[in-house]
C-alpha cells in the first residue's frame, strides 16, 4: 500500500554556490522541494538530517572512477535489433572508436530490451558478448548489460567488472547473488513490465514518487543479498515501461533520486521521445536532443550518462562545464 503521508525531498539545483554540495559534486543547493503524494510542492529549508546525509555525502569512488565530475558510459550493442544500432557495426571497432572518443566505461550487451524485444537464450547472448569484453578488456573499465546471471558470470570471467541490469533484480532471482559474491558494482534501473509489453499502457500514480520507491525497494533487496550501497548505480528507467509525460516528469525532478545515496546512471541517449519532440525519426539524427537533456540533468547533478556519441556529448560537456566554472575572478 502506498504511504501518502510521507514526505520526500528534491534538492533544488543552483547553477552556483548553495549551503550544501549536492552528492559531493559540482551542483550544489540550499533549499528543497518538499513533495507528497496528492499534494502540491512546497518549497523548504529544512532538511531531516538522516536525508541531507545521503543527499550530500560523496559518492566513493568506483572502478578507478571518481564521481566529483560526470562520466560518459558509451554504449555498445553487440546485437542486430537494438532501435538505435544494432548490426550496425563490429563491437570491438566501436569500443576502441569509444575509447577514443573520450568515453570513462564501456556498457556491453547482447541482447536487446527495446520496446518489443523479445528474450534470446543466454548461450547466444554470452557468445555475442564474450568477443568484445575479451578484446577491450583492461583498456577502460567494462560493465555487461544483462538480466541473467548465467551472461552476468561469463561476462566477469572475460573481463567485466560491472553489471547494468535493466531489470533491477526482478527478472532473474540469481543475479543479486551473483553480482554480490563476485564484488563488483551494479546499476538497478527501474522498468515498468518487460520489454515485450513494457510500451502497451505503462501507468502509475504518482511516476516520479513512484519509482523512486521502487527503486528504494531494489536497493534494499540488493543490500539484503550482500551489496553494499556504495556498490549501486540506480537507473530511473526513462522510456522503460514510461510514456513521453512520464519521462519529462522523471527528469524535470530527477535530482530526488539523489536521496536514495547512490550515484545515478541515465539512459536516455536516442530515444523515441527525443526524435518526437525534436523532429527526428531517425534514432541516429536525435544526438542534439540527447545533448540537451544531457546538460539538463548535469545542472541536476546526475553523475553517469550512457551515451551512443561519445565524443560529441563530451564536447558538448566540456563547453557547458567551461561557461559554468567561474574564473579566478570570480565572473
Amino acid at each position: 500500500m502506498t504511504d501518502t503521508l510521507r514526505n520526500y525531498y528534491r534538492p533544488i539545483p543552483l547553477p552556483s554556490g548553495g549551503r550544501w554540495q549536492l552528492a559531493g559534486g559540482w551542483t550544489g543547493f540550499s533549499q528543497a522541494e518538499l513533495l507528497r503524494r496528492g499534494h502540491p510542492p512546497q518549497i523548504c529549508d529544512r532538511i531531516p538530517p538522516d536525508i541531507l546525509r545521503r543527499l550530500t555525502g560523496p559518492r566513493p569512488p568506483l572502478m578507478g572512477l571518481a564521481f566529483d565530475r560526470p562520466r560518459l558510459m558509451g554504449i555498445i550493442n553487440a546485437t542486430p535489433d537494438s532501435f538505435s544500432d544494432g548490426g550496425s557495426y563490429d563491437p570491438v571497432g566501436q569500443g576502441e572508436a569509444l575509447i577514443e572518443a573520450g568515453a570513462d566505461i564501456l556498457d556491453i550487451g547482447g541482447e536487446s530490451t527495446r520496446p518489443g524485444a523479445r528474450e534470446i537464450p543466454e548461450a547466444e547472448e554470452i557468445a555475442r558478448i564474450d568477443p568484445a569484453i575479451r578484446a577491450l578488456a583492461g583498456r577502460i573499465p567494462l560493465s555487461v548489460d544483462t538480466r541473467k546471471a548465467a551472461v552476468a558470470r561469463a561476462a566477469l570471467k572475460a573481463g567485466a567488472v560491472m553489471v547494468n541490469d535493466v531489470s533491477g533484480f526482478d527478472f532473474d532471482p540469481e543475479l543479486p547473488q551473483t553480482v554480490a559474491d563476485a564484488s563488483v558494482p551494479v546499476c538497478l534501473m527501474h522498468a515498468q513490465g518487460k520489454p515485450e509489453t513494457m510500451q502497451d499502457d505503462p501507468r502509475y500514480d504518482d511516476v516520479l514518487l513512484d519509482v523512486y520507491d521502487a527503486l528504494e525497494a531494489r536497493v534494499a533487496r540488493a543490500e539484503a543479498a550482500g551489496i553494499p550501497r556504495s556498490r549501486i548505480f540506480i537507473d530511473p528507467g526513462i522510456g522503460f515501461g514510461k510514456t513521453q509525460d512520464h519521462n519529462l516528469a522523471l527528469l524535470r525532478r530527477i535530482s530526488l533520486y539523489h536521496g536514495l545515496g547512490c550515484p545515478i546512471l541515465l539512459g536516455l541517449s536516442r530515444k523515441r521521445f527525443i526524435g518526437t519532440i525534436g523532429g527526428a525519426e531517425r534514432p541516429a539524427d536525435r544526438m542534439p536532443g540527447t545533448l540537451a537533456l544531457t546538460l539538463a540533468a548535469l545542472m541536476q547533478g546526475v553523475q553517469l550518462h550512457r551515451v551512443h556519441d561519445v565524443a560529441e556529448i563530451a564536447q558538448g560537456i566540456r563547453l557547458w562545464q567551461a561557461v559554468a566554472q567561474k574564473d579566478e575572478a570570480g565572473t
